[in-house]
């Protein structure tokens, strides 16, 4: 069995944020750092990078009407979505870094919401958030997707309004109950409906988020059987999990601040991340919960390895 080597992504934005002192509330979560302390979301990009990633995201993830309200959306998500691309690349730049900056579009109506999607707003809503971001970033994650539909349309926005034609990872979070029969997404879709649709669809990765890491192995197994030689040559397996407890079917992720559990120590995180790479991830970092000090731990550990 070939191990795959491993690019390692950062962390979760939002605690990170809320750690350093930076204005963070709901509803606008890690929006309000963009809007308010820009500079701080800058340094949670350097603290990233300083830890070994070699991939940060853009603190685009609560810009969406669902987060920051509709007539402020209106008025300002191009200007903050740019705002978010600069700080990114200014932390690479400040770090002297090779890091690539990936841009975050979020779920656009609300984290877990799959029955919130709305397929005539998604050219609204992401629109702005492709043009504001596309001069600063390296490629796409379209991340926490909980409906195939909704991944697939940012998709083909993204090809429609990127003339560069970026890498673009798609990234899913799934349904945080150990026992379902299989694999699914939080709408009820499977994972190997979700990695089939995908399959025609050119996306350079697909990876799993915002979900326990224990449910995210099986997941895993089954993208890897279900993508087929030609796919599994040019697509690449990834995760980044949270430190939630599990969340219910109902969960909005939005709500308040979740607690965060105690086992999911750096070196436990490890411990799930080194199970991933077995089953062919080759793009691991963290969620929500996930901080520099697990970053750090990883990177150290997959550098290691890369050079035994």
């Amino acid at each position: 069995m070939t191990i795959q080597s491993v690019t390692i992504i950062d962390g979760g934005m939002g605690r990170e944020l809320a750690k350093r002192g930076a204005p963070f509330r709901q509803p606008e979560w890690s929006a309000l750092a963009m809007i308010e302390a820009p500079e701080v979301v800058r340094d949670v990009h350097r603290a990233f990078i300083q830890s070994g990633a070699a991939v940060i995201t853009t603190n685009s993830y609560a810009l969406v009407p669902f987060h920051i309200g509709q007539s402020r959306f209106d008025a300002e998500a191009e200007a903050l979505a740019v705002k978010a691309g600069e700080m990114a690349r200014e932390a690479v730049a400040l770090e002297g870094n090779s890091a690539r900056v990936a841009g975050s579009i979020p779920p656009l109506f609300g984290s877990y919401r799959a029955d919130l999607f709305d397929a005539e707003h998604v050219e609204d809503i992401a629109t702005p958030l492709i043009q504001g971001l596309s001069p600063y970033v390296d490629l796409w994650l379209i991340e926490t997707q909980s409906l195939i539909a909704e991944s697939l349309a940012a998709r083909q926005l993204i090809g429609t309004l990127d003339t560069a034609q970026k890498p673009v990872w798609v990234s899913f979070t799934l349904e945080d109950n150990e026992n379902i029969d299989v694999p699914r997404l939080r709408s009820g879709e499977t994972v190997a409906e979700a990695i089939a649709a995908l399959s025609d669809a050119n996306v350079a990765a697909i990876l799993f988020n915002c979900c326990q890491p224990e449910v995210i192995d099986a997941a895993l197994t089954v993208a890897k059987a279900t993508l087929t030689d030609k796919d599994a040559l040019s697509v690449q397996l990834g995760a980044y999990a949270n430190a939630f407890p599990p969340q219910p079917k109902d969960a909005t992720a939005n709500d308040g601040l979740d607690e965060v559990r105690a086992d999911l120590t750096p070196p436990a995180y490890l411990r799930w991340a080194e199970q991933w790479q077995s089953q062919g991830a080759s793009l691991i970092g963290g969620c929500c919960g996930i901080g520099p000090e697990h970053i750090e731990v990883l990177s150290a550990h997959f550098d290691d390895a890369a050079q035994a």
